[in-house]
């Protein structure tokens, strides 16, 4: 099944940019006339047929709306600190949208190595994964933000909001992440991955103040974009039941 994006739509048409275009035309050789199926990237599937196979701007006729193709019945949030290689940063969101995740806000933290991230290049990867997954919305990526910054944001959300932190004490104590899924039936999730170096006790003490709780993924020690992708799969066993 071959998805192409678009998000001008209007008048019962599907108007394609000039690289969707490209590749339906040029690439998969679509003509006027043939079945596409067309996603807005905000929830919406369309059932269209090509009525002009212009390389530069491929128009097609809408037949069918299919609202909620491929969605799944939560919101997630990853604020995940961006790995040293980005190669294993951009392989979490590539498969954080296979499973399924609404957004992923690249955080800084006192520990981490990479401070500097390209969201534009990061856009496109969750566009291609989430039209080879077969999903209709496309998750966004937010500009980098510090920890705290993100913190002070979600401090008043009514959210259940998870730090997964590798340390614990009395005052503290941790659950399994999927402990913490079973207590709440919250359909709003935000989870806090931090950096190889892990969050600084300042900053998970501030993370605990603003009322997320501590949870641990188990005994081996797993790397950042690991922890990600668990926390990601964890929540879509517990909410797909």
């Amino acid at each position: 099944m071959e998805i192409f994006w678009t998000d001008n739509i209007e008048g019962g048409l599907c108007v394609l940019g000039p690289d969707e275009s490209a590749h339906c035309v040029r690439v998969l050789r679509h003509r006027a006339g043939d079945s596409i199926c067309v996603i807005d990237g905000a929830g919406t599937m369309y059932d269209c047929v090509l009525v002009s196979d212009s390389p530069k701007e491929a128009v097609a006729r809408i037949e069918k709306a299919n609202p909620g193709w491929g969605s799944h019945p939560y919101t997630l949030t990853m604020a995940v600190c961006p790995t040293k290689n980005i190669d294993r940063y951009e392989w979490f969101a590539e498969k954080a949208v296979e499973i399924g995740v609404d957004k992923i806000v690249p955080v800084i933290g006192d520990h981490s190595e990479r401070k500097v991230l390209k969201t534009e290049r990061m856009r496109k990867i969750l566009l291609s994964a989430a039209k080879q997954s077969l999903k209709s919305t496309v998750p966004s990526i937010d500009e980098p933000i510090s920890v705290r910054e993100f913190i002070r944001c979600t401090k008043d959300s009514e959210a259940l909001k998870l730090i997964a932190y590798c340390f614990e004490d009395e005052t503290h104590p941790r659950i399994s992440i999927m402990q913490a899924l079973a207590q709440s039936d919250s359909t709003d999730c935000i989870v806090l991955i931090g950096p190889e170096g892990d969050f600084s006790a300042a900053e998970a003490s501030l993370a605990m103040e603003a009322g997320y709780r501590p949870v641990h993924l188990g005994s081996s020690r797993l790397r950042t974009e690991t922890a990600a992708l668990a926390s990601v799969f964890a929540l879509y066993c517990n909410r797909m039941k």
